[in-house]
């Protein structure tokens, strides 16, 4: 389910042209918690040469750990006038989620009301769904991150056309937007946030195979610094596709720590498999990280359904509702909280994020 975190949200200026690589990414928000009197400073995930300058990526820990232990609902009103350059942003307690809903043919289910639906915030029924929409024509925001680790060489040039047909099919010029991160020993992003297909196609066809897998410190550096860095408009969606076979060697963070940020970023995480033809041990690993999020899972059979793959997270994107609401009984503990959404018609199966952070105080 979708849920769109709290923030007291600090936006750090730093001076620019201080070009540092880094071999750690900063703790994870439950890593930070645990070591608030000396946090470490994190470094920064270094761009490759060619792309635009990401958003910022050298984020003290105090910032990060700030920021992330705050997010789970929305409608922000930023407050000005800080000398420091501090943005800090006031959250009100409001639960966005988006969802899809299929029926038992596993066909989209579009033409439902709010009246349809019944949620449960922690195990506690919602009174009052506050909003209620149908999201099939909103802007995209997708972050499409590729492994480009030497586990996938034999079918990564595949996997690249596949992808660039993909964002030439969905991101509409003006409307949406799209990255592009490749990964081995280490997240690279080759294209920062853009609408420009010759711009993300090139960011596409620089990866080239190498090296280790870093997959959670991949999906931590897109949450963190592209999404949850950058402030959200309702009316916009947030997505990442993750093209893997899911065996991580590389990473600094955990595989929860990763899907924790995720969460506070509030972007569904859709996962396409290369362990094809007959699947692999990290399978699991990346249908933990769809089910989390409120994502789907693919698992191709063989390297041309790879393409279906990405048409089906097409349909998927433009098949979506959302809902907001104000959580029963909510407390600013920093815990997390679940969420299940359930459609009275009998046969129906809603699909959405498992939960989210509560704000710290």
């Amino acid at each position: 389910m979708r849920l769109v975190p709290i923030p007291i949200f600090l936006t750090v200026c730093f001076a620019s042209g201080v070009a540092q690589s880094t071999q750690d990414l900063p703790s994870a928000p439950s890593a930070v918690r645990q070591q608030k009197k000396t946090p470490p400073t994190p470094a920064p995930v270094q761009p490759a040469q060619e792309s635009a300058p990401p958003q910022s990526a050298h984020e003290p820990a105090s910032a990060t750990a700030a920021k992330a232990g705050d997010e789970s609902a929305t409608k922000d009103q930023p407050e000005t006038g800080d000398p420091g350059g501090i943005k800090i942003v006031v959250p009100v307690n409001e639960v966005n989620v988006v969802f899809t809903v299929t029926d038992k043919h596993n066909h989209y289910v579009k033409d439902l009301a709010k009246t349809d639906f019944k949620v449960v915030d922690d195990e506690k029924p919602v009174e009052l769904i506050r909003s209620f929409r149908r999201e099939t024509d909103l802007p995209l925001q997708v972050g499409l991150l590729i492994d480009a680790s030497n586990s996938i060489r034999d079918r990564f040039k595949f996997e690249q056309e596949s992808a660039i047909e993909f964002l030439n099919d969905t991101i509409r010029r003006r409307y949406d937007q799209a990255f592009i991160i490749g990964f081995d020993e280490r997240p690279e992003l080759t294209q920062d946030l853009t609408d420009n297909m010759e711009a993300l196609s090139k960011g596409v066809r620089m990866l080239h195979p190498g090296g280790g897998t870093a997959l959670y410190d991949a999906l931590y550096y897109a949450s963190r610094d592209k999404f949850l860095q950058s402030a959200q408009s309702d009316s916009a969606r947030r997505a990442i596709i993750l093209v893997t076979d899911g065996d991580d060697n590389a990473s600094h963070v955990t595989r929860e720590e990763a899907i924790e940020m995720a969460l506070r970023a509030n972007v569904i995480v859709y996962t396409i498999s290369t362990n094809f033809p007959d699947g692999g041990a990290g399978d699991k690993v990346l249908q933990r990280i769809a089910e989390a999020t409120g994502g789907r899972a693919f698992q191709p059979f063989q390297l041309s359904d790879v393409a279906n793959a990405f048409a089906q997270i097409q349909d998927d994107l433009r098949s979506q509702y959302a809902l907001s609401y104000h959580p029963p009984n909510f407390a600013k503990d920093g815990r997390y909280r679940t969420i299940e959404i359930m459609a009275h018609r009998k046969g129906l199966k809603v699909r959405s994020r498992s939960g989210y952070y509560a704000p710290a105080e």
